[in-house]
């Protein structure tokens, strides 16, 4: 951009302080070229140029509100002076940062007056980068990968004639991602980790760059492929350390490590990031911000803190997320079943295939124990697109929901090797308390099965990485009538029992009233012919019945 003052202000020779900030910027001192910049436009109106440097200046501080708010009055000043290829440039770059955010109506105003200044224009580079966000907008608004590979060839077609490396990195993740959407996932990853290299190189900039880097990590969280997510990940943190501590992209690669360190585990030191980092970002990266939110849900729930999963939830869901399959099972872990039901399916009805991915293992193991035929169309579904994308951790759910099927049917033989092959998944992506509910369910087919000292020690391996976890008991769906006659009401009174619940708790917990607790234990003493509480107890135990925490 030429530098060019604001209609009405004639141009003064530069201050000082202009040549100072100018310097600040050019060495990624952000600080120091936005502090003697805005000294500056205190005594002279600063050209173009100069409040791009201020704006680009607070983008790189994290002030991403800041800086779009300057970008736009920059966008305005190259309107006014004729400069439409630089503003087609301005209007596309807030285009991209305004879809960040969250706001995909004012994303769209800003394409289209860059679609309008770009029209009346020779072909250019920006040319290109309409382009892009229009195949991006293809993919994740539309879910049209084939406009997405078109637009990918003609970015490759652009890029030879216009030699700009950008484009040639665009066209390579439009066709990456169309390919992966199109179950062709190893070709697909080949593109996108091609696309890196001008990335790498320094050939793209930071906003563009960075937001390259964030879609293939979240295309590797949706695919459930936690290990080149990881890979993905550290190549983030590495280019964003060579760039700035403070902008958006730090947080972001922040947020990503905490999600892997929250999969392995690692639940205390994530739950207290989390909050805070959802908050710093929730006004420059609003989809982000709701995936810090869900995450932190996600770790209260299984905590046991459902109040505070509850908060996390509605914060999620103030920035734009259905909070699902989280918010459901929140439900469902208070006995609301049928209502967590509802709400997974009206989810399912907003989500293309992979988005409904993440609430099919839900819905099996809620549904299965009362409906399995039911519970087979969608069991059948998600092993669909397991095998369609291919990745492990969508494999093992489908092995998981397949054995929840098979268990709730009573074929307890044929389930076990699902449950394995389903344990196997979830360790070689580190998932350890999804690995841990899988020996639970395992506990419970080995003591149908008779086998009490294989059941004793599935139940004593969950435990033990349950207790690790800090992670609170499991409540797993019961069978509507299991092959010792109890109700699915009674394995829950049952559940209550293991907790040391007294029959006013159990009351409580399940919301009936003292006098139907009571009854159901009685039935409950008949069927498996024991006389006390402490009895009951150890049966359940051996019969791999989950523990059901107190309201």
């Amino acid at each position: 951009m030429s530098p060019q003052q604001l209609p009405g202000h004639p141009l003064p020779p530069p201050p000082h302080q202009l040549a100072e900030a100018r310097a600040a910027f050019a060495r990624g001192d952000w600080d120091a070229a936005r502090r003697t910049m805005e000294r500056a436009a205190e005594e002279f109106p600063l050209s173009l140029d100069d409040q791009e440097i201020l704006a680009r200046s607070a983008w790189w501080l994290g002030d991403v509100q800041g800086s779009m708010a300057l970008s736009e009055d920059v966008f305005r000043g190259l309107v006014a002076g004729k400069q439409l290829q630089a503003a087609a440039k301005s209007a596309l770059t807030l285009s991209l940062q305004w879809g960040v955010r969250g706001n995909i109506a004012v994303s769209s105003a800003w394409l289209n007056r860059a679609r309008r200044l770009l029209d009346s224009l020779p072909e250019s580079p920006e040319h290109g980068y309409l382009l892009y966000l229009e195949g991006n907008d293809a993919i994740y608004l539309e879910g049209d990968a084939d406009s997405a590979l078109a637009a990918s060839v003609q970015l490759t077609a652009m890029n030879s004639r216009q030699k700009a490396p950008e484009l040639g990195s665009f066209a390579l993740m439009l066709s990456g991602l169309a390919a992966v959407r199109n179950g062709q996932a190893r070709r697909g990853f080949e593109d996108l980790d091609q696309a890196l290299l001008p990335v790498m190189a320094g050939h793209v900039s930071a906003e563009w760059g960075g937001d390259i880097y964030c879609s293939v990590i979240h295309l590797c969280y949706e695919l459930a492929d936690y290990s080149r997510m990881r890979a993905w990940t550290d190549a983030l943190a590495a280019w964003c350390a060579g760039l700035s501590t403070s902008f958006m992209y730090s947080g972001i690669v922040r947020v990503h490590e905490l999600q892997l360190i929250s999969a392995e585990g690692g639940w205390k030191q994530a739950e207290e990031e989390l909050a805070h980092l959802g908050g710093r970002l929730r006004h420059a990266h609003a989809w982000i911000a709701a995936d810090c939110f869900c995450e932190l849900g996600d770790i209260r729930r299984r905590q046991g803190n459902r109040s505070g999963a509850a908060t996390a939830y509605a914060m999620a869901r103030a920035l734009g997320s259905d909070a699902q399959p989280g918010s459901a099972l929140l439900l469902a872990d208070a006995g609301g079943h049928d209502e967590a039901l509802t709400d997974l399916r009206a989810a399912l009805a907003d989500r293309g295939r992979l988005g409904r991915a993440w609430l099919l293992l839900p819905i099996v193991e809620l549904l299965a124990p009362r409906d399995t035929q039911g519970a087979e169309v969608y069991c059948c579904e998600l092993e669909g697109t397991a095998a369609y994308y291919g990745t492990a951790g969508l494999l093992a759910w489908a092995h998981h929901a397949r054995g929840a099927v098979l268990m709730a049917q009573g074929h307890w033989i044929q389930s076990l090797p699902e449950f394995e092959a389903a344990a196997q998944g979830y360790r070689s992506q580190h998932l350890r308390y999804e690995l841990a509910r899988i020996h639970e369910r395992m506990s419970s087919v080995r003591a149908a099965l008779g086998e009490s000292g294989a059941a004793e020690a599935e139940r004593s391996t969950a435990a033990a990485i349950r207790t690790q976890l800090g992670a609170a008991p499991f409540s797993m769906p019961a069978l509507d009538r299991g092959p010792d006659g109890l109700t699915a009401r009674e394995r829950e009174v049952l559940g209550c029992v293991l907790s040391g619940s007294s029959n006013r708790e159990i009351a409580q917990t399940l919301t009936i009233s003292e006098k139907t607790a009571g009854r159901h234990l009685a039935n409950i003493f008949t069927k498996i012919g024991v006389s006390s509480r402490t009895a009951a107890a150890a049966w359940a135990r051996h019969h791999g019945i989950s523990e059901r925490p107190r309201a």
